[in-house]
């Protein structure tokens, strides 16, 4: 039993709200902002910020949790990788017309915004892009 444990990674992701999930893993994919980096037990410790997109969760080969994250941070060491998200949402709750809704109105944010709101803007419409990549929409991205 304790060798099974040796082999895992603990991964926790933790929102403004709550410790959305804590679970022992194989191997954690998580999209950093230099690209997309997975953790497994033994790994280099390394700090990170999130980029919009998904977090896959692996046990047995088989990814067997996908969470879409709007943002945050993430800590790895040899035993275990922390995420601080902005926000966790399951891919599965994600609907194709909610999340091309929210691109939509992102888009006419962003094309409407002046200097000042456009830095925020921009973060929404990255944001929406992502999300309607995640639930698998058919969009058109830029």
């Amino acid at each position: 039993m304790a060798d099974e444990v040796v082999n895992k990674v603990a991964f926790e992701l933790v929102t403004p709200t709550a410790l959305a999930i804590s679970e022992d893993v194989d191997m954690v994919v998580v999209p950093g902002s230099e690209g997309d980096f997975g953790v497994l037990p033994g790994h280099t410790p390394i700090l990170s910020t999130v980029r919009p997109g998904v977090i896959n969760m692996y046990t047995d080969g088989v990814i067997t949790k996908s969470l879409f994250v709007e943002g945050g941070f993430a800590e790895a060491n040899p035993e275990r990788c922390t995420v601080l998200a902005e926000s966790a949402t399951d891919v599965s709750e994600l609907s194709s017309s909610d999340t091309e809704a929210r691109l939509s109105a992102a888009r006419e944010a962003y094309s409407s915004a002046d200097d000042e709101a456009k830095v925020a803007a921009e973060k929404e419409l990255r944001i929406a892009e992502e999300m309607v990549r995640a639930a698998g929409g058919n969009a058109t991205l830029h």
